[in-house]
């Protein structure tokens, strides 16, 4: 898949995201690496989340939600699931900025996952 192809699903995924929680996606960058600094790494949040931010702060560059193209690829069987990785990614991310740690975010993702299987 090309470099545009994918920016292209992960625009995609980011229209998906419900507009309650996208207005208030502000001062973030989605930006797309080929490979990740380390294995089996789908995506990385680095920033301040969301709740831990003052309006007394000074101005602070953009928090940045990276997502790693040649991993996505090698994880996925066939396009479609690699549609899915790519918006899964996108989601964890997300829940990272609005202040979910690792493990609130997985349980978050299993309510989800049993949400959608009904």
């Amino acid at each position: 898949m090309t470099s545009r192809e994918f920016d292209a699903l992960v625009e995609k995924a980011i229209a998906k995201i419900p507009p309650r929680f996208r207005k208030r996606l502000r001062n973030v960058a989605f930006l797309v690496e080929r490979e990740p600094p380390k294995p089996g790494l789908l995506g990385l949040y680095q920033g301040r989340p969301l709740p831990y931010r003052s309006v007394m702060e000074p101005f602070a560059m953009p928090d940045t939600i990276t997502l790693y193209q040649a991993e996505h690829e090698r994880m996925a069987r066939d396009e479609g699931h690699l549609r899915k990785l790519v918006e899964e990614t996108v989601w964890h991310e997300v829940a990272h900025y609005f202040g979910m740690n690792e493990r609130e975010v997985r349980r978050a993702e299993r309510r989800r996952a049993r949400t959608s299987l009904q």
